[in-house]
């Protein structure tokens, strides 16, 4: 469980009310809370044999969750952050993430082995959480071809939906392949939602749901961002078709989702209304350049100021996207954050936070920042200008050097990304 005490920096310092809401937040979508209180109310099909596979950063909790009540015949378990599971006939693989790598594809190679022993007759019961369409992989190309396929599509600030679009038809085990691989078995996938509107193909390229998209749509990514010259020439080759709705293999495959940014976003809702705030969440489903939605959050605040009575807080969940121009160092909530400095320069009583559930906002150790209406007058004070840090995407140096990083560990959770603006 985690305590406000937990959300440390400069500027929560003074206000204990924000990191009560932060804490609520997470709370609500601990995985293994979730897998709990879905099996009480939602008891699994009867088999006598029953497997599990956790993919994702919340895999350990998810399965360790589902142990507890569950007789588990044998479990595989991919993620990013391995931690102790103290039940029999489990075996953990840590993965690469945001890139692909060779734990990766060891992954995928088990997986690929684990599903081959199933049965028409087994029961397998999956935990998906977010960060599972890097953990794992199985490609249809060369690691190489698909690290520099990734890592151009995060570059040119693509959103996830579409980099997992590409993830699907140039994968073995994503789109439905899992479920295919899977002999006929009866499937439970238990899923943490960590993708805008909840799109369950999306979420760790969705290994056991059928996928919507085609090849064409696939190449259509490939042309909107101009990618085809800087991009091994494999990898259009390589595109396949992927299982769609109506193919059988999902006859016998449940795709449920137990927690998402939704859930959170309530959670917070409700301490901030019990710590005396009026509030309004905005929108679950925020988008876009990162800096510019930070501008547009602060432009909401300074609307609301004029209409909504003291303290309030707006809430809003989502993913947003960074397009690099510099080798900085930073994550999507710190560059949001970064965004948001100068616009809410001179704003009294005023803060914006930026939180990644996972508590790891890209390849930092920083899950998101605060800002306030005095961040621009400290920046100044220091010598440092925004526009120098956005324009080289180096938001962690920038909010490191005002201790207003927010650093809570791997989280054991992932539901995206919460931007929370309070007026007190």
């Amino acid at each position: 469980m985690f305590t406000s005490q937990q959300f440390n920096s400069f500027s929560l310092g003074s206000r204990p009310a924000v990191t009560r809401v932060l804490a609520s937040a997470m709370n609500a979508v601990d995985a293994g809370a979730a897998v709990r209180n879905y099996l009480r109310e939602n008891p699994l099909p009867s088999s006598k044999r029953v497997f599990a596979f956790g993919l994702g950063k919340a895999a350990c909790a998810m399965t360790s969750a589902l142990a507890d009540s569950t007789e588990l015949l044998e479990s595989l378990v991919v993620t990013k952050h391995a931690s102790l599971l103290d039940f029999e006939r489990v075996a953990v693989i840590e993965g690469n993430h945001p890139v692909p790598g060779l734990g990766s594809v060891n992954a995928g190679d088990a997986a690929l082995k684990f599903v081959s022993q199933l049965t028409r007759d087994d029961l397998l019961v999956c935990q998906i959480s977010g960060g599972g369409s890097a953990l794992m992989t199985a490609p249809r190309i060369p690691l190489e071809d698909l690290q520099s396929l990734t890592s151009a599509l995060l570059a040119c600030g693509a959103r996830i939906d579409e980099i997992n679009t590409l993830r699907r038809h140039l994968d073995q085990l994503k789109g439905g392949g899992l479920a295919r691989a899977s002999n006929g078995a009866q499937i439970v996938s238990l899923i943490l939602s960590d993708v805008v509107n909840d799109s369950i193909e999306a979420i760790a390229s969705g290994p056991t749901a059928p996928d919507p998209t085609t090849n064409a749509d696939a190449l259509s990514i490939i042309e909107k961002y101009a990618l085809k010259d800087k991009i091994p020439a494999a990898v259009i080759s390589s595109l396949h078709e992927t299982p769609k709705p109506d193919d059988p293999i999902f006859e016998r495959v449940q795709n449920k989702i137990i927690a998402s940014n939704s859930i959170a976003l309530r959670a917070a809702q409700a301490q901030a209304q019990a710590e005396g705030f009026e509030t309004k969440i905005l929108r679950a489903d925020l988008q876009g350049e990162a800096s510019l939605v930070g501008c547009e959050m602060v432009a909401r605040l300074r609307e609301s100021i004029q209409r909504m009575p003291r303290p309030f807080c707006l809430l809003a969940g989502g993913e947003t996207t960074v397009t690099l121009k510099g080798k900085g160092k930073g994550g999507r909530n710190q560059e949001l954050a970064l965004g948001a400095v100068d616009a809410l320069a001179g704003l009294e009583s005023v803060m914006l936070v930026t939180l990644a559930t996972d508590g790891e906002d890209g390849p930092t150790d920083a899950a998101g920042a605060v800002v306030t209406g005095e961040s621009a007058q400290r920046t100044k004070k220091l010598g440092m200008s925004v526009p120098a840090y956005l324009s080289r995407n180096d938001a962690y140096v920038f909010f490191d050097a005002l201790d207003d990083l927010i650093r809570i560990g791997p989280s054991g959770t992932n539901v995206n990304d919460l931007v929370l603006c309070f007026a007190f």
